[in-house]
Parts: C-alpha cells; sequence; structure tokens
C-alpha cells in the first residue's frame, strides 16, 4: 500500500462522526482530522475541562469545524447509558463511531463503578455497552463504520473466562493484553455479525502501532502518586527510534474510518518494523484471535456483564 496520509481522507462533509477519548493522543489527533474534512464530530471524555479546550482549540484551527463534547465515563455504565442517550436524540444518525479511549498498565488492581476491573471494564465493556446503545443510530446510517481501537498487544492477550476481572490473580500487562484481545475480537465478531444480518455497517480495528500519547504514564502512575513509572522510562529510552507521533499513530484508525479501501474484519496499524510505525496497511492478527467460537462468547459475556443487547435477532 502506497504512504498514506490525511491528506487521502474523502470529504466527511454531511457525515457524524462520534469520537470516544479524544482530549489526548490519537482521539485528539483523529477528531482533528475528521473535522477538517469537513465531518460533524462529537467527541466523549469524562474531563470536561480539557474537552472544552480541545474543542476551542479544533474549532480555532478550522474555525468552521461542527465539533461539540458529550460527557461519558466509560467506566460507569450508567454513565455510558446516559452519554449514548444524549448522543442519540441529538443526531439523526451516527456514520462513524471510532472506540478509541483506554487505559493501560494499571500497576495495582482497580475497579469501574460495577466493580470490573479497570483495563477490561473500559477498554472493552464501556465501548460493548456504547456501541450497542449507539447502535440504533449508527445503522440509521447507510454506510456506517465502527472502528475500535486494539493494540500490539493483544497478541499476548487470551480471554480468561475462569478471571476476566482479574480477581484471582492479577497483571497489569496481562489485564491490559487481555482487553486489547477483546476489543480486536468484538471488532471482527460485531463485522460477522453485521454480514449475517446485512447491515450498511463495516466494523473493524486499528492500533497506532509505538505512538507517543499520554496512554504510557496515565495507567501506570495510577496509585503511584504521579510518580513515572518503569514503563515510562524505558519508552523514554526507546521512543526516539522506535515510537511514532500521536498524528502518524492515528493514521491506521483515519484509514480504517475513511478509506474506500478499508474493509470489515480486519486490523490496520503501522507497516514499519513490527508495526510500530510507518504507514497504515492490513496489519498481522494474533491466531488466537481468530476464533469465532471465543468471539461468541465473549459477546454473550459482555451482554450479560453490562446487561445491553441488540433488541433484533442475530443469525448464529
Amino acid at each position: 500500500m502506497p504512504a498514506w496520509s490525511t491528506a487521502n481522507i474523502p470529504s466527511q462533509t454531511g457525515r457524524v462522526a462520534v469520537i470516544t477519548g479524544a482530549t489526548s493522543g490519537i482521539g485528539y489527533e483523529t477528531a482533528l482530522a475528521l473535522s477538517e474534512a469537513g465531518a460533524r464530530v462529537i467527541i466523549t471524555s469524562r474531563n470536561g475541562m480539557k474537552a472544552a479546550e480541545v474543542v476551542a482549540n479544533i474549532r480555532k484551527a478550522h474555525p468552521a469545524a461542527e465539533i461539540s463534547f458529550e460527557p461519558i465515563d466509560l467506566a460507569s455504565l450508567s454513565s455510558v447509558a446516559a452519554g449514548a442517550e444524549r448522543i442519540s436524540r441529538s443526531v439523526p444518525r451516527i456514520d462513524l463511531l471510532i472506540n478509541n479511549a483506554g487505559v493501560m498498565a494499571i500497576p495495582t488492581p482497580f475497579v469501574t463503578a460495577e466493580r470490573f476491573e479497570m483495563q477490561f471494564g473500559v477498554n472493552h465493556l464501556g465501548h460493548f455497552a456504547l456501541t450497542m446503545h449507539l447502535l440504533p443510530k449508527v445503522l440509521s446510517s447507510s454506510a456506517a463504520r465502527v472502528v475500535t481501537l486494539s493494540s500490539l498487544a493483544h497478541r499476548s492477550g487470551r480471554i480468561n473466562f475462569d478471571d476476566l476481572q482479574s480477581e484471582k490473580r492479577y497483571s497489569s500487562w496481562g489485564a491490559y493484553c487481555q482487553s486489547k484481545l477483546a476489543n480486536l475480537m468484538f471488532s471482527m465478531e460485531l463485522e460477522r455479525r453485521a454480514r449475517s444480518e446485512n447491515w450498511p455497517l463495516i466494523s473493524n480495528a486499528a492500533h497506532p502501532g509505538f505512538a507517543r500519547t499520554g496512554l504510557q504514564s496515565t495507567g501506570p502512575r495510577m496509585g503511584r502518586g504521579g510518580r513515572p513509572a518503569p514503563m515510562e522510562r524505558l519508552g523514554t529510552w526507546l521512543g526516539p527510534l522506535l515510537s511514532q507521533s500521536a498524528a502518524a499513530g492515528a493514521l491506521p484508525t483515519l484509514y480504517a474510518a475513511t478509506s474506500p479501501d478499508a474493509v470489515g474484519g480486519v486490523l490496520y496499524g503501522p507497516n514499519g518494523f513490527y508495526e510500530m510505525k510507518g504507514s497504515p496497511h492490513q496489519a498481522k492478527i494474533a491466531q488466537r484471535a481468530l476464533d469465532q467460537a471465543t468471539w461468541r462468547r465473549l459477546w454473550d459475556v459482555s451482554e450479560q456483564l453490562t446487561s445491553v443487547t441488540i433488541a433484533r435477532p442475530i443469525a448464529a
């Protein structure tokens, strides 16, 4: 695939995009690029002050931008439900849903409002519930896309159905890898269901490679009083050689969301060494992530845990 950049994004005028976690990093760059391309962008975050700054900055860069903020805390299913209801009332349809927000490598166990392990709860269950709540508006579009952010870390992940919430044994990295594998499997199962029902929907996934964002510090500093974690020091040492900017890291997401050549049921990521940086291309998916029985079981368990489901029946 030739080098691809934001200059290749087709006009998004008239399209409505919802992006989670868009107050920094990959999400911010995604919101900025889609606003420049003409989309109406709704960013979600639990940090209203930071979101207001982002909205102001994007409007300053693109005075004609249609951008707004909706408060949603993915660590609270009631917040997800309320935010999704407000968004649904405010738009005729959703053309792009980008499940971007996430936390990574929290050193000690933290839980969501519903007592889910924080990484699995925010990264997977929060986005699962949000997607299900917004799906009627997504299906109101004639050509919708749902892009879910995974990670290279999915390759080390395993879905431990006997201990999804890491109550028996907690590993900061293990919990993160499980959540990113869950993100990827969710995106592929949504695509499978969309095809079985002939929905006008493409579901795919993206990963940013090794992008320099706040993800490498926010999670690892939780419970450490704001002190830098070993992962940050390693990133500082390796970063100049192996990493890329947040803007470059957002390109696989933007490709998955906007390119006429992007397809469903795949993962997009950088094309460089170990997919850490480079131009978007179809990325490698770990073999265990292709197990459709696990996709379906994870979906069923996610419905049970969140008490959110699709109203219409889905073919098996």
